[in-house]
């Protein structure tokens, strides 16, 4: 991307202002944590944009700085400390990490005094720069406001898979966000390349299900790791059970005993960036269509606080494809937004 290019893009997605200051974080290997190339090249694409920030605050009279610690090795685990407390004294944070971290700073915009804003950016890749970051951000922001709508006027979605299962999940008592490429205000959190709405899920925590009864998330949630096809059973918004005998199958079963919080069903996904194509990239791959979540949703308006969330993405070329999705509207009407496992931009306009 040109420099020209680069800066306009910038400008429009954080509106760097005078006084501020911008922090990058990057996460690097360590120990048992292997490099790897794409790593290598992500580090050196967060230099390339530190240095055309630093460009940017000469005469936008702005600070930048770049802080690197060691990596997790996990999706949303915790993030050192000290990196959190230099993150709450920033105005803008722009984390291009390996191991995603918009969990830990989500938390921030949350706090009293708060004065940041975040864009996070786990496993992004410099080929986006051609791509996903180059839409246009106007036509994002009418999907995504759409699709956030929608999601609000729902109580529950109806999903078919490509291997046969189906789920229902329970979309009462939240409220749906959206993400729109806009990173400009005090208090926003937003992942790039951007383009999704979101809902999580009703839980049925202990100081709700009184009032509102059991979750009714119900069904298999299937997941092709490699070859190895593993089907989580899912009750009550949380897996209760891995179906399968193969060595993941029984890999999940154990890292689901060590912590009942990852059972959790954390968040209903759905992407619009019409530019994302299905790469194996899961920051790309969301931004396509279908991902469902487990683990932690407090970030994303649900209740649950865990060490982990990780998406599972169902569009079409995916392992699995989520073939169907038809919203359940609060008025008894239905919605069919995904056909043939891709979303329908036609509903969207």
């Amino acid at each position: 991307m040109i420099l020209e290019k680069r800066i306009k893009i910038f400008r429009k997605l954080f509106d760097p202002k005078s006084g501020e200051k911008v922090l990058f974080l990057v996460d690097v290997p360590h120990d048992n944590i292997n490099d790897s190339e794409v790593w290598v090249e992500r580090r050196e694409m967060a230099q390339d944009w530190y240095k055309t920030f630093k460009e940017m605050g000469v005469s936008t009279d702005f600070t930048v700085e770049i802080l690197k610690y060691p990596a997790t090795g996990i999706q949303n685990s915790p993030i050192p400390s000290k990196i959190l407390d230099a993150s709450r004294n920033s105005n803008l944070i722009i984390a291009m990490t390996e191991y995603s971290a918009t969990s830990s700073l989500a938390s921030i915009r949350y706090a009293k005094d708060n004065i940041t804003r975040c864009a996070s950016l786990p496993g992004v890749e410099k080929r986006m720069e051609k791509t996903m970051f180059e839409v246009d951000y106007d036509e994002i922001t009418s999907y995504a406001s759409s699709l956030e709508n929608m999601l609000n006027n729902a109580d529950v979605a109806e999903i078919t898979f490509s291997t046969g299962d189906s789920i229902q999940i329970d979309l009462r008592n939240r409220i749906a966000e959206s993400e729109k490429g806009d990173c400009s205000r005090t208090g926003q959190f937003i992942n790039l390349p951007s383009g999704e709405a979101w809902k999580a899920p009703y839980e049925a925590t202990s100081d709700e299900i009184f009032k509102f009864g059991e979750s009714k998330t119900k069904g298999i949630l299937p997941v092709i790791y490699g070859k190895e096809l593993v089907r989580y059973n899912i009750k009550n918004n949380r897996i209760v059970d891995v179906i399968g005998n193969g060595k993941k199958a029984e890999e999940m079963r154990l890292f689901f005993a060590e912590k009942n919080s990852r059972r959790n069903i954390a968040e209903l996904g759905i992407g619009c960036n019409p530019k994302a194509v299905i790469s194996g990239n899961i920051l790309e791959d969301e931004k396509v269509g279908l991902h469902i979540a487990y683990g932690m949703s407090y970030h994303l308006g649900g209740k649950i606080k865990s060490d982990v969330h990780q998406d599972i993405c169902y569009s079409k070329d995916c392992p699995v494809e989520g073939t169907t999705l038809t919203l359940v509207n609060s008025n008894g009407s239905k919605t069919e937004l995904i056909c043939h496992a891709m979303l329908r931009y036609d509903l969207l306009k």
